[in-house]
C-alpha cells in the first residue's frame, strides 16, 4: 500500500531532479556549452521554435558558439531571440551562422551565477518537500481510515524519507558540479 503511494509520485521526483539538472545546464559558466542557447525560442515562421530544432548548435572553441540553422532565412530571428533573452550574449551573424563569443567572466559575475544556481536548487528541493508532505498526507489518511497500522504508517514514513533524500543527493551533486565549473577560471 505504502510503495504504492510512493511509486505513484515518483515521477515527480523524477521531474524536479530533472528540471533542476536542465536549468543548471544553462547557467553560464566560463565555457561555451551548447545547452545555454538550444532551449531559446524563435520566433520561425511565426511559431515559437527552441533554437536546437532549427539548427544545428557547435562549440568550435572552448569560449564560442557556432549556430547554423538549416534554413538560412532564420538567421534574423535567431539572431534576435538571442538578443531578447536575458543571456546577455552579443551574436556575430556573418549570412551563413551565427558566432557567439562568451567573455570571461568576472569574480562577481561567478558569484552571482552560483547564488542563482543555489536559489534553482532550493526551488527544486521545494517542489520535492510539497510532493513528500502529499504523500506523507495520503498514508496519515489510509491509517485513519484503518488500511494500515500505525506501524506501517512510521515504516511508510522511514521509507519516504529515504527516497526523499535519495533526490535530494541527486540534486546536490549537480549542484556541486556546476558550482565548481561555474567557479573554476
Amino acid at each position: 500500500m505504502i510503495k504504492e503511494l510512493i511509486a505513484e509520485k515518483i515521477a515527480s521526483f523524477e521531474n524536479a531532479a530533472e528540471h533542476f539538472a536542465s536549468e543548471a545546464a544553462k547557467i553560464r559558466t566560463g565555457r561555451a556549452n551548447p545547452g545555454l542557447v538550444e532551449g531559446l525560442l524563435v520566433d520561425y515562421y511565426g511559431v515559437k521554435t527552441p533554437l536546437k530544432q532549427i539548427a544545428s548548435i557547435a562549440i568550435p572553441e572552448a569560449r564560442q558558439i557556432l549556430i547554423s540553422p538549416w534554413d538560412k532565412g532564420s538567421l534574423i530571428q535567431i539572431e534576435a531571440a538571442i538578443r531578447e533573452s536575458d543571456l546577455g550574449l552579443n551574436p556575430g551573424n556573418d549570412g551563413q551562422a551565427i558566432r557567439i563569443t562568451l567573455p570571461a567572466l568576472t569574480e562577481e559575475r561567478r558569484h552571482d551565477l552560483v547564488k542563482a544556481l543555489n536559489s534553482r536548487a532550493e526551488e527544486s528541493r521545494i517542489v520535492i518537500r510539497t510532493v513528500r508532505e502529499e504523500i506523507w498526507k495520503d498514508i496519515q489518511d489510509s491509517e485513519r481510515a484503518g488500511n494500515i497500522s500505525e506501524d506501517e504508517k512510521f515504516h511508510g514514513k522511514d521509507e519516504l524519507q529515504k527516497v526523499v533524500d535519495e533526490y535530494n543527493h541527486k540534486l546536490e551533486a549537480v549542484r556541486k558540479k556546476k558550482e565548481e565549473e561555474i567557479l573554476t577560471v
